[in-house]
């Protein structure tokens, strides 16, 4: 399995109670509902998120290849409240292009030298469309606050167009953290049957005169100073399990010792590192022969996988996956490849391994660290 984080070239919120404002070097995206009472005047805020589109290809194409692959959004959520019993976010493909800008919420006098809630680009020049829109194409907004971007609703009969839109619905007792499936959305992009003009986030249930909807969500932004900036996560499936002329066994005795070699302890953010799991029995059967026990190594069971945590916050970087973490084996060793780029230098991470053996589902979590460091 392989997993490769692609981080924002640049990401916005957009007001419609400001209909000029620019937020492009803000800290936060904003997706809430403001003012949703009975006073007639409901607010609502979106954002918008875009990725290099060189980059996608470039992985695609020469990492992925013909691999099963999946694409994911993820945010993380720096403040919510007024959350209803469920709520749901929208994601759908911009239709037109729109530029980022320099401003941020908090300033006075505003920034309008970037994308806005009526405006695409700068102030004054280039507007949102909010009529005679394009095929398929579409824009949602009060008769008061017109403007708010436009973006592909997959109506189409398109095979690939067809299913370009996405949503991710929380409970109450949800994190509220962003983490849904794009994949649709990234093969219309790298189809050409339309452009890349990035994604655009709102909430289901808008301008509505009901205190019921007033929900506050709000992200942490590329601009973040924190280890929590959005990216959009592509997996695709490497395992192989080809272990040649090897006479290994696979390991069916618990309790288990495993160990991580291949690990140096520091990596570069340009990394990409293979790690080998070394896996034996704890208490090994009592048998004649004339070498040590502790030599020798253990396949993992084929339903074993990895994970990876952030050692400050506890965190899943990245979470036990079927699909995308699964265990590779080779004549040496069970193993797996890890791509340092998605990591936030300067941090401390560690590896957890998860198998199953004997019908027992065993996850091992000795302090296997190691550190991302800037280059």
């Amino acid at each position: 399995m392989a997993i490769y984080k692609l981080f924002p070239t640049k990401d916005s919120t957009i007001y419609s109670r400001y209909p000029n404002k620019n937020t492009g070097l803000d800290e936060i995206l904003d997706v809430s509902i403001e003012d949703a009472t009975a006073s007639g005047n409901p607010q609502a805020n979106r954002f918008l998120i875009q990725f290099s589109q060189t980059e996608i290809s470039d992985i695609l194409t020469n990492k992925v290849g013909n691999s099963l692959w999946s694409a994911s959004l993820t945010a993380y959520l720096a403040y919510g409240d007024g959350l209803n019993v469920d709520t749901t976010l929208e994601f759908y493909p911009i239709s037109q292009s729109w530029e980022m800008g320099t401003g941020k919420y908090a300033y006075s006098p505003e920034y309008t030298n970037g994308v806005s809630w009526v405006y695409r680009g700068s102030s004054n020049t280039t507007a949102w469309a909010t009529s005679s829109f394009n095929s398929y194409v579409t824009a949602s907004y009060s008769s008061a606050s017109k403007g708010g971007g436009t973006w592909f609703t997959g109506s189409s009969n398109l095979s690939i167009v067809s299913n370009v839109t996405s949503s991710q619905t929380f409970t109450y007792f949800d994190d509220f953290d962003i983490n849904v499936d794009v994949t649709n959305i990234v093969k219309a992009w790298t189809s050409s049957l339309i452009d890349n003009n990035g994604i655009i986030v709102k909430q289901k249930d808008e301008f509505i005169n009901s205190s019921s909807y007033e929900v506050t969500l709000r992200y942490f932004s590329r601009d973040t100073h924190t280890i929590y900036p959005p990216s959009l996560d592509i997996k695709w499936r490497d395992y192989t399990w080809n272990t040649g002329s090897s006479t290994q066994t696979i390991l069916d005795i618990t309790p288990a010792f495993i160990d991580i070699a291949e690990n140096p302890g520091v990596f570069y953010p340009e990394s990409i590192n293979k790690f080998r799991v070394n896996a034996r029995p704890e208490y090994p059967v009592r048998v004649w022969q004339t070498s040590s026990f502790y030599t020798v190594n253990y396949y993992l069971p084929t339903s074993s996988y990895y994970a990876i945590k952030d050692l400050d916050t506890n965190e899943f970087v990245i979470n036990f996956d079927d699909q995308f973490t699964q265990l590779s084996a080779d004549n040496q060793s069970s193993y797996f490849n890890l791509y340092m780029n998605g990591l936030q230098p300067e941090r401390y991470y560690t590896v957890l391994i998860k198998t199953t053996i004997n019908g027992s589902t065993l996850i091992f979590d000795n302090n296997y660290s190691f550190k991302i460091i800037n280059g």
